[in-house]
């Protein structure tokens, strides 16, 4: 039979005691990193609703434009603004680390939206109420919905 040094145990039990007390540590100085990412990738995360922001902002400067001003210029101007606008926001939508939850079904519906308002408006122009006001304000009205709707559901938490 094996003889144990006196002490052996006691150093033995107070090593274990320190390991735990240090993965025990470890462990809570990882919960407050994950906690810190976390808080931060909030507050990076409303980038989503200050394009959709931007974007209601423009349907209302866009729509009337588009239901009022006729011809091949209007429609040259006013295509390369709103590309040149997309385009800004894609590439800013590009650039961001946090994307929020649910992001992909969100925007879908989103785009889905203001396109059926969008091009409802642009038909009803074409056709029934060419260069009508009311039709003017409320497609502005109309196509912004989707985009502000969007912009305070990503607001609201």
């Amino acid at each position: 039979m094996a003889t144990v040094e006196p002490g052996t145990l006691t150093r033995l039990a107070g090593r274990q005691k320190g390991a735990r007390m240090y993965d025990r540590d470890d462990s809570m100085a990882r919960l407050r990193d994950a906690e810190r990412y976390a808080t931060a990738a909030r507050h990076r995360s409303g980038w989503y609703a200050v394009c959709l922001w931007v974007f209601t902002g423009w349907q209302l400067l866009l729509v009337p434009t588009v239901v009022l001003w006729r011809g091949p210029i209007a429609a040259t101007v006013v295509g390369v603004l709103n590309a040149t606008l997309v385009m800004a926001i894609s590439w800013y939508a590009g650039k961001q680390s946090v994307v929020p939850l649910h992001f992909t079904r969100r925007h879908l519906a989103v785009v889905g939206a203001w396109a059926a308002l969008y091009v409802g408006t642009v038909l009803l122009s074409a056709t029934v109420l060419a260069g009508s006001v009311p039709l003017a304000v409320l497609g502005a009205l109309a196509c912004a919905l989707p985009p502000a709707a969007g912009a305070l559901r990503g607001t609201v938490r």
